[in-house]
């Protein structure tokens, strides 16, 4: 198949990644590629050299942190990403792609999906919200859309405007993840992007009251909340490591105890709990989104969401669970090619019109 991917351009696309988002992009665009695809990324133009992006934002104003450096007003930076993807959906039936594989999280390719002869997938990889709702909503009055997301916690969440929406889980490299049989820790580890809400100034009360030692990994994106809520909790029983490439982020992972998860929204899937399973470190984590569907007595340990204590609890418990059943369970659940499957699957049927809208 020809194959147009589209994805956000808050980020380039390029180890150490910010997010989920980015590893995903670039995992599956090199995969479908080593499986005879032609595959185009339209992406930021600071993305990864290897992928060869068709720029949907030429910006070259990223720093080292891999965040776009705001505009002097903000509807700037707004209307730079609108006639940016405006002029990418303008032009990409010329491309001659059989399916576009839509993961934006923007409006503006889901608005124009109907407007074009190409059909669309679009991956919904975060709960509702407004920009896309309306989007969605409108594009029903004319016939609806293709539509997947990761969990079907989130398909739940978007059930009253994609009812037909299937469920793909998000997969893994098996390779990448894997226990390093090298000595485990008596820490525990965060990892993720250092925002409220992904909650680590929660995980480090956690933490602490456990009285377990906790490492952090991640982009510190927003620099008042990494000042004022994790700066202060930081000492010698927990210690900021920085960000990380994958790499170096999977040995860390492999030599935890165990991980620590706190999200304080509904979390469409988790990705951080596949890495940590498949390194064969258990999970303490609150059990919001999609949390529960991924963890099971013998992998991990669920508090009530924002419940810190709870959660040291629940931390002082995964230190005694098997390794070897996480392990397993990310192996049966999470697989790269497992996960590819279903997308090459869904892709040619929707290339085909043999998947109704919805």
């Amino acid at each position: 198949m020809r194959i147009g991917i589209l994805t956000h351009v808050k980020h380039p696309v390029r180890q150490p990644f910010a997010g989920g988002l980015e590893a995903f992009t670039y995992d599956i665009t090199l995969q479908l590629r080593e499986r005879g695809h032609g595959v185009t990324l339209f992406a930021s133009s600071a993305s990864a050299p290897e992928l060869e992006v068709v720029p949907i934002l030429d910006d070259g104003n990223y720093g080292t942190d891999g965040c776009r450096r705001k505009r002097n007003v903000l509807s700037s930076e707004y209307l730079d990403e609108h006639y940016g993807y405006l002029d990418c959906m303008q032009r990409i039936d010329s491309h001659g792609f059989d399916v576009i594989f839509n993961n934006a999280l923007h409006y503006v390719p889901v608005t124009m999906s109907g407007l074009i002869r190409t059909p669309m997938l679009t991956v919904l990889h975060t709960p509702p919200f407004f920009e896309l709702i309306n989007a969605i909503g409108e594009l029903h009055k004319r016939g609806g859309g293709h539509y997947c997301t990761v969990s079907q916690a989130n398909a739940d969440n978007w059930a009253h405007l994609a009812p037909a929406c299937h469920v793909i889980p998000n997969g893994i490299d098996l390779d990448a993840w894997r226990p390093r049989g090298t000595p485990i820790g008596d820490h525990a580890l965060w990892f993720g992007r250092l925002v409220p809400d992904k909650g680590p100034h929660l995980a480090l009360d956690a933490a602490r009251a456990a009285g377990v030692p906790l490492r952090l990994a991640g982009q510190a994106t927003d620099e008042r909340y990494f000042r004022q809520e994790i700066v202060p909790r930081l000492g010698d029983q927990a210690v900021y490591l920085g960000h990380l490439d994958r790499t170096a982020l999977a040995v860390e992972v492999a030599q935890a105890r165990a991980c620590l998860v706190t999200p304080c929204w509904d979390e469409p899937f988790g990705l951080i709990v596949a890495e940590a399973l498949a390194c064969g470190t258990p999970v303490a984590a609150f059990a919001r989104g999609a949390l529960p569907e991924l963890l099971t007595a013998e992998t991990g340990a669920l508090a009530p969401p924002g419940d810190v204590p709870a959660l040291a609890a629940a931390l002082r418990e995964a230190l005694s669970l098997s390794r070897e059943a996480c392990r397993a369970r990310a192996e049966a659940q999470w697989s790269h090619r497992l996960m590819i499957d279903r997308y090459e699957r869904l892709l040619a049927d929707v290339a085909a019109g043999r998947v109704a809208r919805g």
